[in-house]
């Protein structure tokens, strides 16, 4: 079989270099290994978001990504269940690390919320010790478990896109690519496996010291009527979200909750809510780190991640309807990768759990320097 582009792996990395590829009028076809989209990508927030990425470039592409999620879900059939985000604030600290936020360019379109703004903004907010907060205009949310097999189908009918799942590569030289099923003549190769970093092309993994993180999430049914008008980040957030926390006014807000909040901070706790259509919230999360980690989610850290939920939000009662987990490739180096081990193939990988936030641009980035 020819083709102009084969991509290894449908996740949203994929996907995104399978659309870009089809947007240039290539043949485009994508091999996955499980019969369906299984990993990070389905395992999220389905959370778009902008503010608070890497400064400089990966901001940028995030810009971008939320640009394009916005061209494609009508296109596609996708929902968008709510726009906008939320950061609450309850430490004088993290005031201070907001308004140095807004001097940035980052801050473009965003609004410095007081805490009676904030609770208008967000009825159902915790008042008490609330400050204010930000509010950033520019996030998407979308189903992710939905989206991610509706955009490989809009790609297939609308592109021509050609999926083959339950395949696997075993060989990619390009040209030349070997499955478990077929051989393919190809004129270009993206190799997009996610967190597998021992499979194909792993030698050109082993420099960059690449590891993995686990993230633990809930979805909870909250009290009938309630509505979460965007989605909704705190304190914690500010001092893990790289475009708040490279900022030197975060030091002190650290500094103050690795007294006050260890054991969140000892699991990589902070808090990111959404709404999905049926009214639940999807909850989380934590993050884990280590070279192969156990399929085992603690009920300790689930307890964590929703008492920082209710430090935020006012909710009588809660029902627990699904835990899961997830696990994506991260480095202590750079948010993404894109290696070139010959001029026909390109290997790229997001590793820092952004995929959802950056991969439309950074696909755009690898076809066009190609």
């Amino acid at each position: 079989m020819n083709c102009d582009l084969l991509v290894v792996g449908a996740g949203i990395v994929g996907l995104a270099h399978a659309w870009a590829g089809a947007r240039r009028g290539w043949r485009v076809v994508v091999v996955e290994r499980d019969a369906a989209c299984i990993g990070a990508s389905i395992r999220n927030f389905g959370f778009v978001t902008v503010t608070g990425q890497q400064r400089g470039a990966h901001w940028r592409r995030a810009r971008r990504s939320r640009e394009l999620w916005a061209e494609l879900a009508p296109q596609a059939g996708l929902r968008i269940e709510h726009a906008g985000l939320l950061v609450a604030a309850r430490h004088e600290a993290s005031e201070a690390i907001l308004e140095a936020f807004l001097a940035t360019e980052m801050g473009e379109g965003c609004e410095r919320l007081d805490a009676a703004a904030a609770l208008a903004r967000q009825p159902g907010l915790r008042a008490e010790g609330l400050r204010g907060g930000l509010y950033s205009p520019h996030e998407l949310r979308v189903e992710s478990r939905e989206a991610i097999p509706r955009i490989a189908a809009w790609l297939a009918e609308r592109h021509g896109v050609e999926f083959r799942f339950g395949e696997s590569v075993l060989e990619a030289e390009a040209p030349h690519v070997r499955t478990s099923r077929a051989s393919y003549h190809t004129e270009r190769v993206v190799v997009c496996s996610g967190a597998e970093l021992h499979g194909l092309f792993a030698e050109r993994w082993t420099p960059h010291a690449l590891s993995l993180c686990q993230l633990q999430m809930l979805r909870v049914k909250p009290p009938a009527g309630f509505r979460l008008n965007a989605a909704l980040m705190a304190d914690l957030s500010l001092v893990r979200y790289e475009g708040y926390a490279a900022l030197p006014q975060a030091r002190p807000l650290l500094e103050h909750l690795s007294a006050e909040r260890h054991d969140a901070l000892a699991h990589g706790i902070h808090l990111i809510v959404v709404q999905s259509a049926d009214g639940s919230l999807v909850v989380g999360d934590s993050h884990h780190y280590g070279p192969v980690l156990p399929p085992f989610a603690s009920e300790a850290v689930d307890r964590l991640i929703l008492d920082e939920l209710h430090r935020q939000l006012t909710l009588p009662s809660l029902e627990i309807v699904e835990r899961w987990t997830g696990v994506y490739a991260v480095s202590a180096e750079v948010p993404c990768l894109v290696e070139a081990p010959d001029p026909r193939t390109r290997l790229v990988m997001v590793t820092g759990g952004t995929g959802a936030s950056t991969a439309f641009g950074l696909a755009e980035e690898v076809l066009a320097d190609w």
